[in-house]
């Protein structure tokens, strides 16, 4: 029988953290749901340390980054609704449990997200104000930063034949991506509780790895703006985030004294401001 939600666990070299994310889905006060886990190329014997579940679907690639290990873990879900759970975060008992009442109940939502905990080095933090979250047709506050934690959404599984998987091409900020895609489509129901805990500040999360991660929203942002499915008052807006982010990247790169990258971003404010 197939399950009715699939969670998708990529991991990289974290099998610690990866134990605990499973214990707390297995913890869940829900039961019917398969846990799929993609380790993207661990080297520090993941697969070793999980043979303890067996209930899990354990599935490995050499490493290509957390978008293939998320698409592959969509092309392995059977499930009516998808979850993602990244490796270093964990749920909270209920959270599959009501997210499934709202979905079930609400035919017309395809994508609920919930609020979060936030532990950083140990120790809950707040979030700031620009982390602040919002319900319905959100496209507008999802283009300054991400709001939608991966781990704390619950999509239909249809939602991806129409919108398309995680871009490959991105090695941060697929996520941003992805929910600009379905933001500019769909409405997003935000449930206001806290039903994850994220866990940060550790020095292999992905956030870290570059300067200036707002070069890949701003891909995110052309992409989406040549696509042809935004509305005119959702271009414009996404044309104001582009310009936006493009100038601070560009004083960035001239402060570095890396000018190629600098003139790059000037002569792209240029061509998206004679949009406008």
């Amino acid at each position: 029988m197939r399950p009715l939600v699939s969670v998708i666990i990529p991991t990289y070299n974290r099998r610690e953290f990866v134990r605990e994310a499973i214990e707390s889905v297995q913890r869940q006060d829900f039961s019917d749901y398969e846990i799929i886990v993609v380790d993207d190329g661990s080297t520090d014997g993941t697969e070793e340390f999980l043979k303890e579940f067996n209930s899990i679907h354990y599935f490995y690639q050499k490493n290509q980054g957390v978008s293939r290990a998320r698409n592959q873990g969509l092309k392995l879900a059977r499930g009516d609704y998808i979850c993602f759970l990244d490796s270093d975060d964990l749920w909270l008992p209920r959270k599959l449990s009501i997210q499934t009442k709202v979905m079930r109940k609400n035919r017309e939502i395809n994508v609920t997200y919930t609020d979060e905990i936030w532990i950083r080095r140990g120790k809950r933090v707040n979030p700031k104000k620009k982390h602040q979250k919002y319900s319905g047709w959100i496209f507008k506050h999802c283009l300054p930063l991400c709001i939608i934690s991966p781990s704390s959404v619950m999509l239909r599984r249809e939602i991806f034949e129409e919108v398309g998987y995680f871009d490959e091409n991105l090695p941060v900020c697929e996520d941003y991506d992805l929910w600009l895609r379905i933001a500019a489509r769909h409405p997003i129901f935000f449930i206001d509780e806290k039903l994850i805990v994220k866990r940060g500040g550790h020095n292999d999360q992905l956030s870290h790895r570059f300067w200036g991660n707002d070069r890949f929203r701003v891909k995110a942002l052309e992409k989406i703006i040549s696509d042809g499915i935004l509305d005119k008052s959702q271009k414009n807006l996404a044309i104001q985030e582009l310009i936006k982010k493009g100038t601070i990247l560009e004083k960035g790169f001239r402060k570095r004294g890396k000018m190629e990258e600098a003139d790059y971003y000037h002569e792209l404010i240029k061509k998206y401001r004679s949009y406008i």
